[in-house]
């Protein structure tokens, strides 16, 4: 053991003589290159010799290299209450200010470096030094193993003294990862034309892959707390509002995902899937885990227990992370403003507006939280943690924009395909076998939005069909036209009154809200959850308007489905909702007769229009790829699971329906993996989706 010890020690200073040669190299290249960077004495620069100028540059270097090592660490550490947007802008000045730190200490003022220049030198030297580094771990791959067993041994030790459970490392762990919003025939596709190798080769030799029915609400928020909480109860949308506070909930703001994970907990009587040992990484909710990163539903908290930011401080910790994830940044706002030129000077359709802060929102979503977040991951499998649950949001971000099978979100594609690969081979030199499991929690359906199909908004149409004035360009609309027409029909007034002098509302204004191609409607000054026939007394031709429209599919108020041409269905009554829904899919009378239970579902609910020939629905967002209602792929996301692990299902005319679905059978599988299996009750005994099979 004691000639191990010292043949590792050695190991690990010969890698470090090495990296400090190279970084030695290269500052001495950059000296020779940059005309604002010097390593010799005086202003004529030929004072020193050969052996002086290399001195130099090896004080420098390892000068730079203990700062990075020492200081960087607490800069991050010190800036975590910095938003990452800001930290990942702060990236080069903080180098470029410790490379002249590391020039100053130089003796007789031989290191000198404008500013500029320092950020570039700085750049490049941490980039060199971390592919050094890991091209040597990697090469001495004995000496790579036993730092991996390393970490994990120190990590058991440190559980013990703080009295933490620890996992049982002979077992096999789980990692989850979620490709936020690549349905079903997404993935397939993108294996078969070998877009996803990697994804390809899983299927090919250790993986099966299914479908899954998303509930109505077919987004991220409803999806993920069910898997990773057991309940998305009373989740009717991505954004609605509730009369009894007054408050409008939204899945992506902190206070409400802290308030809907609370909630799920209530009622489920436990703390979530990640309870034991378990990694919550880049999710909407905690799952119940202990460590955490990018996590919303705690990042609102502050204090010590708020963990949500480490995951920033691993990753910035390692100044060549930083840099590499900066100039990945600029790249993507790069690449974003060419496809978006690209696309308008084509004249591509649909399209939506994507300037402004899009630019930089896309970039965060596709580099640097897919960076933390799989840098997180792999520190996780080197711990050797049970189970881990990762959130990569790169898809979906691009697809709402540019569309849900465009060019743009094919590379978006092939990148996340790349890091599966990352993954898969760090799971290789994991203390603990790992079983990875891909799924999604949504697809995405096309189509042009609402507005740029009929040339005004829900919220616009709604306040037309209540008699409230709405903008000229709106009202001049055909829809909007209609919409005024009926209003007038309905309350006997034959003449055409102006925007002036149309009747005011008889109480506080609707409030409208959008999610995807899913509309919602709440009347504050109807107590409660309104009737159909109160909505009637104070806006007689709203339903109407609404259900007759040709970018509506069909409403939910009170218990009735409405559509066009005065089609309605009790959902209480047998078999009614799934003729009147039968375009929708044959789950949509279930999806929608669950949500009609909600507490806070809207007065009036609005599922766009569909098209099952092309498979495109209207979004109420400036949205071309969008999702959050019925119709088309939305709502069938995948679930791709490990041969060793048992069937999603046990029945063969099974499916596997909702969130809550998938939560039962994640948690199954764990079980698995923690000992023997259990034998599945009937009522969670749930299906894949149609064809199974590996992809092509």
């Amino acid at each position: 053991m004691v000639r191990g010890r010292w043949r590792s020690a050695g190991g690990a200073l010969v890698r470090v003589v090495i990296v400090w040669a190279v970084s030695t190299l290269t500052m001495l290249a950059l000296a020779g290159i940059l005309p604002d960077f010097r390593l010799q004495a005086g202003a004529g620069g030929d004072r020193d010799s050969i052996t002086q100028i290399g001195l130099t540059a090896a004080i420098g270097a390892g000068a730079f290299g203990l700062l990075s090592a020492l200081v960087w660490p607490v800069l991050v550490r010190a800036l975590l209450l910095v938003p990452a947007l800001v930290l990942g802008l702060l990236v080069f000045f903080l180098n470029g200010s410790l490379l002249l730190l590391a020039l100053s200490l130089i003796p007789a003022g031989r290191g000198e470096a404008d500013p500029e220049t320092a950020v570039v030198v700085a750049a490049v030297m941490s980039a060199v030094a971390s592919a050094t580094s890991t091209a040597l771990a990697v090469r001495d791959d004995e000496a790579y193993r036993r730092r991996l067993y390393r970490l994990a041994d120190r990590r058991r030790r440190r559980q013990h003294r703080e009295g933490m459970p620890g996992a049982d490392e002979r077992t096999p762990a789980l990692v989850f990862l979620q490709l936020d919003g690549v349905g079903y025939e997404v993935l397939r596709r993108a294996a078969g034309s070998g877009l996803m190798p990697t994804v390809a080769d899983w299927l090919d030799r250790s993986h099966r892959i299914g479908s899954w029915h998303t509930d109505w609400s077919s987004q991220t928020g409803a999806s993920q707390l069910g898997i990773l909480h057991g309940s998305n109860f009373d989740v009717p949308a991505f954004r609605w509002y509730e009369k009894d506070t007054g408050e409008v909930m939204v899945c992506n703001r902190p206070t409400s995902a802290a308030e809907l994970q609370r909630r799920a907990v209530e009622r489920t009587g436990d703390g979530g899937l990640l309870t034991l040992d378990g990694a919550s990484r880049g999710n909407l909710f905690s799952g119940g885990a202990g460590q955490l990163a990018l996590v919303l539903s705690v990042s609102a908290r502050r204090g010590p227990h708020n963990r949500s930011r480490a995951g920033y401080f691993a990753y910035f910790s390692d100044p060549a992370n930083a840099v590499r994830t900066a100039l990945s940044f600029v790249a993507e706002v790069a690449r974003e403003i060419t496809q978006s030129v690209r696309g308008r000077l084509r004249g591509e359709r649909p399209r939506v507006a994507r300037g402004g802060l899009y630019p930089l929102i896309r970039a965060f979503a596709t580099v640097v939280e897919r960076d933390v977040v799989v840098a997180a991951v792999i520190g996780d499998m080197l711990a050797g943690r049970a189970a881990v649950y990762a959130d990569l949001v790169a898809y979906d971000e691009v697809a709402h924009h540019s569309g849900p099978r465009s060019r743009d979100t094919e590379q978006v594609l092939a990148r996340l395909d790349r890091s599966l690969a990352l993954i898969a081979r760090v799971a290789e030199h994991a203390p603990r076998e790992y079983r990875i499991v891909l799924l999604s929690d949504h697809g995405q359906s096309p189509g042009e939005t609402f507005l740029a199909r009929y040339g005004l908004t829900l919220k616009d149409l709604v306040r037309a069909g209540c008699g409230l004035p709405v903008s000229r360009k709106a009202g001049r609309t055909h829809s909007g036209a209609e919409a005024r027409a009926a209003v007038r029909a309905a309350l006997h007034r034959p003449v055409e009154e102006t925007d002036d002098e149309a009747r005011p509302g008889t109480g506080p204004d609707p409030v409208v809200l959008a999610s995807g191609n899913l509309g919602l409607i709440s009347f504050p000054d109807l107590p409660g959850r309104a009737s159909r026939e109160r909505i009637d007394r104070a806006h007689p031709a709203l339903l109407s308007t609404l259900a007759n429209h040709p970018g509506v599919g069909f409403l939910l108020v009170d218990g009735t489905v409405m559509a066009a041409g005065g089609a309605e269905a009790r959902l209480d009554e047998p078999g009614a909702a799934e003729a009147l829904l039968a375009p929708f899919g044959p789950g949509a009378a279930r999806a929608v007769r669950r949500t009609d239970t909600f507490p806070h579902v809207a007065d009036v609910m609005v599922n766009s229009a569909y098209d099952p020939e092309t498979g495109a629905v209207h979004a109420f967002e400036e949205q071309i790829g969008s999702h959050g209602g019925l119709g088309g792929e939305q709502g069938h996301p995948f679930l791709m699971w490990p041969m060793e692990l048992s069937e999603p299902v046990h029945r063969p005319d099974g499916e596997l329906v909702g969130a809550e679905a998938v939560h039962q059978v994640l948690r199954r599988w764990l079980t698995e993996s923690d000992g023997p299996q259990v034998p599945v009750p009937p009522e969670l005994s749930v299906a894949p989706g149609p064809d199974p099979a590996p992809a092509p």
